[in-house]
C-alpha cells in the first residue's frame, strides 16, 4: 500500500486529493498545525467525514526540525505540498509573512525529503499567479512568469526551488502550475465563495449587497475534485515534468455573478456594488491556461462545466444558509 503525505490536508484542494487517494487505495497522513489539533470542531470541517481513515501529524511548515521530525518518522512514497497563505490579498496587506510560509515551507520539505527520503515523488502546488501580467494568451509551460502580487512572487520561487531539487539532485519532483479551481469547500475570502455564499443569503433575506472589486477580470475557473486528480497522475509518470491544469475556457468575475444569481432568481446587477477599495494594487486581468501537455501526457481533462461548477457552489451555500437560518 502506498504512503501519501499531504501538506495542507484540511485545506480545500486537499480534502479533495485525502479523499482521491483513498479511494486509490493509499494509506494517507497529513500534516496540520498543532493548533488544529486542539481545535479540531473548527479546523478539520473539510475532514471530519475523513478522519478516522487518515493520520494526521502536528508540525509547523515555519519549522524545519518539526517538519524533518515528521519526514524522519514514516516512509512515504509520496509528498503533496499544498499548504500555502493562499489569499491573494492578503498576501498584499502581509506580504512578509506570505514569503516566509510559502518559500521557506517548501524549502524545509524539499531539504527534509533530500536527507531522509529522496526517492519520495514531490508535488508542488504553483499557480497561475505566476504568470500575472501575462506574455501571451492562453498560458503553458513555457510561457515567462510575472507575477503581480507577494503571492505570485513567493510560487514562481517555491516553482524554481522544485526545479532545482529535481535538476540538481536527481530527485522525482513536479509542479502543476494550477489555474483558478473552486469548489463549495472553497474558502469564503476568496471571490467565488464570497459571490455564491452571499447571492444565497440574500435570496433568503439574509443580506442585502454584495461588494466586490474587479468586475472585469477574467479567470480560467475549474473544480478543484477534477485538479486534484491531475495532481496524483503527475507523480504516477515514468518521467518528473511541470504541467498547466486548466480549462482553457475564460469568464469574468461579473460572468460568475450572473450565472450565480440568476441561478437564484436574482438579477446580480441589483446587489452587487463595486467597491474601489477591494481592487488589488497590481491587477491581473486575464488568465486562461493551456493544458494540452496535461491532456496528451497524463491523459487528463476536466469532468465540470463552468456552469455545472458555479452551479453546486450555489447550491451547497444555500443549502447550508438555509441551515443556519433555521
Amino acid at each position: 500500500m502506498k504512503k501519501a503525505l499531504i501538506t495542507g490536508i484540511t485545506g480545500q484542494d486537499g480534502s479533495y486529493l485525502a479523499e482521491h487517494l483513498l479511494s486509490q487505495g493509499y494509506e494517507v497522513h497529513g500534516l496540520v498545525r498543532r493548533v488544529a489539533l486542539e481545535n479540531p470542531e473548527r479546523r478539520f470541517t473539510r475532514i471530519s467525514h475523513l478522519l478516522d481513515r487518515v493520520t494526521l501529524h502536528a508540525a509547523s511548515l515555519e519549522s524545519y526540525p518539526s517538519v524533518f521530525s515528521v519526514v524522519s518518522r514514516v516512509p512515504f512514497d509520496e509528498c503533496y505540498h499544498l499548504a500555502a497563505q493562499s489569499f491573494v490579498a492578503e498576501s498584499f496587506a502581509d506580504g512578509f509573512s506570505t514569503m516566509a510560509t510559502n518559500i521557506n515551507g517548501t524549502h524545509y520539505m524539499l531539504a527534509a525529503l533530500r536527507e531522509l527520503q529522496p526517492g519520495c515523488r514531490f508535488y508542488f502546488a504553483g499557480s497561475s499567479e505566476m504568470f500575472g501580467k501575462v506574455r501571451e494568451v492562453p498560458q503553458k509551460e513555457t510561457t515567462p512568469f510575472h507575477p503581480r502580487s507577494p503571492y505570485g512572487i513567493s510560487k514562481v520561487a517555491g516553482f524554481d526551488l522544485t526545479r532545482n531539487y529535481r535538476e540538481a539532485y536527481g530527485m522525482f519532483c513536479c509542479s502543476g502550475i494550477l489555474f483558478n479551481h473552486e469548489g463549495p469547500r472553497r474558502g469564503f475570502e476568496f471571490v467565488t465563495r464570497k459571490i455564491t455564499s452571499t447571492a444565497a443569503r440574500i435570496k433568503l433575506g439574509l443580506a442585502s449587497e454584495l461588494r466586490l472589486g474587479n468586475l472585469d477580470a477574467k479567470r480560467d475557473w475549474g473544480h478543484a475534485k477534477d485538479y486534484v486528480v491531475a495532481m496524483h497522475l503527475m507523480l504516477q509518470q515514468p518521467e518528473p515534468d511541470d504541467y498547466v491544469v486548466a480549462t482553457g475556457e475564460t469568464h469574468s468575475v461579473r460572468e460568475f455573478c450572473e450565472l450565480a444569481f440568476a441561478a437564484l432568481g436574482l438579477d446580480y446587477r441589483e446587489h452587487v456594488k463595486v467597491d474601489e477599495h477591494l481592487i488589488r494594487p497590481a491587477e491581473v486581468d486575464l488568465l486562461v491556461g493551456d493544458s494540452a501537455k496535461a491532456r496528451r501526457v497524463l491523459g487528463w481533462s476536466p469532468s465540470y462545466t463552468f456552469e455545472a461548477l458555479v452551479g453546486e457552489m450555489v447550491r451547497s451555500d444555500l443549502e447550508s444558509a438555509s441551515g443556519r437560518a433555521r
